[in-house]
């Protein structure tokens, strides 16, 4: 840790070009492309371009301050925004116009939030706020979610410079070496390491994109820096047999890691260690290291164009399906990957590299911070400008809201087939829908394992003597609207007993997002069927989306038990399924609608295991109300019905066209309770 006079073999060995370094650069960059774009499941670049950014910066400022005493902040960041600033406003900028053109409409207003966050580098905690989920492949990704290490790079980059200037000040006066400086950075890794620890179970989002649980990949490649005096004097047979470890160590990592592992926690520290052997073991430029493999000019070419590969790769893939208006295929993967490595290598040539040997933003560093303030400027005000602009919606609205009335009687649905390709809906009903959700009733989500009698579980005449239960998952929850206007119309109190996911019948689920066997609906079930019984309801409604792995037994077993109750059973056929989101459809397709109106034919989702739970049903006594009139007529299910938009999804009804129900499902339920 003390300064000391590198001989001239030390001084060989410490070299200002590293070719391990450029080729692990591209290793990182592949890693991440490779990851995102789903050819191949490796995670960690993200963490060894944070070790290597540590470890290049950090040996920047640690040799100027040697020579100096001092950083000169202008030149620094002056540096810092003529390599960083023109590619990310020119990614900020052309992905802001294509999202407007293809993306969804509903989004894009998120999306130039995002935007202006990521002008600002601070999404990273914006992301965090909003709980996102990085792994989430739902359509709920942002084109500017990648920005969030790069806002956590530059903040290091404004406050790395005046914290290592003035913890190595105090260290000359206190001790005459550099030791304060390490213990700075030893405290560092070591407290936001802990941070990003214990808060992955905590706040997982916040764990994974707060700039204090992740800074500590950065610090521990400024204190490989900071060591490399000392690292370089080691025997080269040694440090190329750790190069080589490290290699090992980073890929075998990366690839043990999996969406289900819990991020960051520990699991980042494999491929931090693996890049930090690397790097280590490379200060001492062995001839046999792993140098001899990551130093080839393709790496190196990858490497130069990494930056921009990083910027592009990520709106590309986000933005393609759009693009496109197809499902996204495997071979769409390597398109993505490729196009966006063209238009980082066009990038580089074209932009980048004018920036950074531009003669006067060089010498003059106050010039260079002006343009990267410029251009980061520039990407701000065109997001903030952006959010004012109205929405690409190519479905012809009316700016009032207009009568709508929503389901009227079977003649309604037929009206809303007759005029589905022209169909009469307010802008406001048509930007509202994917967020009217319904607003009555409780339903407990995936990891809820035992079923709570709430507040909110209780709807419709709250005061009523008699009761009535609505059990089932989300598709039982959409009905919640309509439910507790039945509730009120009857003068029936509704309880809600739903989880998400999780149907009534017993037999075992399997859920691909969690990776293995649904217990915790197994558990959820058994409780809430006890407490059921214990409500002695007058009425159980069982209403669910039917699962390709039901069984009679396990729909005979839960039936019986509810016929055990001494309560009316009634069944509720499954809603229509179109599989594709119906709002998103509306506002993009004015000229193709019909795609947005699905043959009744279509939409009957399972229809062979609906048939089997609604025969079972049956057995047990159940009154059958089919709700496929409600949504469809004359061979379509049509998007809009009365004004109101049906679905806020691919698959489940508006709360709005849900609450106009109530009067289909009244006589059948007056029957009932009146029986």
């Amino acid at each position: 840790m003390t300064r000391h006079r590198s001989t001239a073999a030390q001084a060989e060995r410490l070299r200002k070009y590293r070719p391990d370094i450029q080729g692990l650069r591209a290793v990182a960059i592949m890693m991440v492309v490779s990851m995102h774009c789903g050819i191949l499941d490796i995670h960690g670049g993200v963490d060894v371009s944070f070790v290597l950014s540590g470890f290049l910066i950090g040996s920047q400022l640690l040799a100027e301050i040697d020579k100096t005493g001092k950083v000169s902040l202008s030149k620094f960041w002056a540096r810092r925004f003529r390599r960083l600033a023109p590619g990310a406003a020119i990614t900020i900028i052309v992905t802001a116009v294509v999202a407007w053109l293809y993306a969804s409409p509903f989004h894009f207003r998120e999306y130039m939030h995002d935007g202006f966050s990521a002008s600002l580098s601070i999404i990273n905690w914006r992301l965090a706020e909003n709980g996102t989920d990085y792994f989430a492949n739902d359509g709920s990704q942002s084109p500017y979610q990648h920005f969030w290490s790069l806002g956590i790079e530059e903040q290091f980059y404004v406050v790395a410079p005046i914290a290592l200037v003035a913890v190595a000040w105090l260290s000359r006066v206190v001790f005459r070496n550099r030791l304060l400086v390490g213990l700075f950075l030893i405290a560092v890794v070591g407290a936001s390491f802990w941070m990003g620890y214990t808060e992955t179970t905590k706040n997982q989002p916040l764990a994974y994109f707060g700039t204090h649980t992740r800074i500590w990949e950065i610090a521990f490649g400024v204190l490989l820096a900071l060591c490399a005096p000392f690292i370089s004097r080691m025997n080269t047979g040694l440090a190329a047999v750790l190069s080589w470890v490290g290699l090992g160590t980073t890929i075998g990592t990366a690839l043990i890691i999996t969406e289900e592992t819990p991020l960051p926690g520990y699991a980042v520290a494999g491929p931090v260690l693996g890049a930090s052997l690397i790097i280590a073991g490379g200060c001492a430029a062995p001839a046999f290291g792993a140098e001899k493999l990551l130093d080839n000019p393709v790496l190196n070419f990858v490497a130069n164009v990494s930056y921009g590969w990083y910027l592009w790769h990520w709106p590309v893939l986000i933005l393609w399906p759009s693009v496109l208006d197809r499902e996204f295929t495997y071979s769409d993967r390597f398109r993505v990957a490729f196009l966006s490595l063209f238009m980082a290598i066009a990038m580089h040539y074209i932009i980048e590299r004018r920036f950074r040997e531009n003669v006067k933003l060089v010498l003059t560093p106050w010039r260079g911070i002006l343009a990267g303030g410029a251009l980061t400027a520039c990407a701000a005000v065109a997001t903030a400008i952006a959010l004012q602009v109205p929405l690409n919606l190519s479905l012809a609205t009316s700016a009032t809201a207009a009568s709508a009335t929503g389901y009227s009687g079977t003649a309604s649905v037929k009206q809303a087939v007759s005029t589905m390709d022209h169909p009469k809906i307010s802008e406001n009903a048509l930007l509202s829908a994917p967020d009217d959700r319904g607003d009555h009733g409780c339903i407990d989500d995936l990891l809820i394992t035992g079923y709570t009698l709430r507040n909110d579980c209780v709807i419709g005449d709250t005061k009523a003597t008699k009761t009535m239960v609505l059990l089932g998952d989300s598709h039982a929850y959409q009905w919640g609207n309509a439910f507790n206007q039945l509730g009120l119309d009857l003068k029936v109190k509704v309880i809600t007993v739903i989880k998400s996911g999780c149907t009534p019948e017993a037999y075992k689920i399997t859920r691909e997002d969690l990776g293995r066997e649904y217990t915790e609906c197994t558990t959820w079930r058994k409780t809430a069927l006890d407490r059921i019984a214990g409500l002695h309801p007058d009425v159980i409604v069982v209403a669910n989306r039917v699962q390709s792995t039901t069984t009679r037994e396990g729909a005979r077993e839960t039936f019986e038990k509810l016929k055990a109750t001494g309560a009316d059973l009634v069944y509720l056929t499954d809603t229509p399924y179109p599989n594709f989101n119906v709002p998103d459809c509306l506002a993009k397709n004015a000229h193709h609608l019909s795609a947005c109106n699905p043959k009744a034919e279509n939409v009957v989702d399972r229809a062979e295991y609906r048939q089997m739970e609604r025969e079972v049903a049956k057995d047990y006594g159940a009154r059958i109300i089919d709700t496929i009139p409600a949504f469809c007529a004359n061979g379509y299910c049509p998007a809009v019905i009365g004004g109101h938009v049906v679905y806020w999804d691919y698959s489940h009804m508006t709360g709005s066209y849900s609450k106009s129900l109530a009067p289909y499902l009244r006589p059948a339920f007056k029957k009932v309770l009146a029986g």
